[in-house]
């Protein structure tokens, strides 16, 4: 059976990153691209605040083409639609059908995602959909990813947890009410390492600012060897 080929929602995070290392070797899907969206007010990932040149090296590494939306900041629906709109028009140009997401459980989310697809002759993958977070979280770390919190909601978790370490004891750590994966919002991260990347990333942790009632933690890219 032919595997479709699909494009991967790629947040530069964690989830992203293992859905797509899931949904290649699982053998879903024939993974060709990733889509991404950008704030071009900051030139930083949409959300994650990652650095574009960030975005870059992660493209470069997944060996993919990659496909970057510019968003204004604010960004209403009607612009946000028209410009995910033109994307989705130049995946399907490429005779792909299908989209990759790292979703885990949120069903509102996945609704609102299948729904949008559907409407664009599009199918949602979700090679992670359902599984145990906190022991998808573990599988993450022990396949070797290597994350750092760049944006943590303080109404959700404690601002300290911005810039560390996605591993053994930051989920040791994370309160009770906390998702491992923060599934519900609470911390997005950068990946820099891991099976999907060709190669590790080098990071440092910059400085930690609030913007927009949330903290971000700036991931900065070090000099190639």
């Amino acid at each position: 059976m032919n595997r479709p080929r699909a494009f991967v929602s790629w947040s530069s995070g964690k989830d992203s990153a293992f859905a797509l290392h899931t949904a290649r070797h699982s053998g879903l899907a024939d993974i060709v691209g990733v889509l991404t969206t950008i704030n071009e007010t900051v030139d930083r990932v949409a959300m994650h605040g990652v650095r574009n040149e960030l975005l870059d090296r992660q493209v470069a590494a997944l060996g993919l083409p990659a496909i970057k939306v510019p968003l204004p900041y604010p960004c209403s629906n009607e612009v946000y639609e028209q410009r995910m709109a033109v994307a989705v028009e130049a995946i399907k140009a490429q005779g792909v059908r299908h989209m990759v997401f790292g979703d885990l459980f949120l069903e509102d989310v996945r609704a609102w995602r299948e729904a949008r697809l559907a409407a664009a002759g599009m199918v949602g993958l979700f090679p992670l959909w359902q599984r145990n977070t906190r022991s998808l979280a573990y599988d993450m770390i022990g396949s070797g990813v290597i994350a750092h919190l760049v944006c943590v909601d303080p109404r959700k978790l404690d601002r300290g947890f911005a810039g560390r370490r996605f591993d053994e004891d930051l989920l040791a750590a994370l309160p009770a009410d906390c998702d491992p994966c923060g599934e519900n919002g609470e911390f997005h991260t950068l990946v820099s390492a891991g099976p999907m990347l060709a190669a590790p990333i080098p990071v440092s942790i910059g400085a930690v600012v609030e913007r927009d009632g949330f903290i971000y933690a700036d991931a900065i890219p070090e000099p190639r060897q």
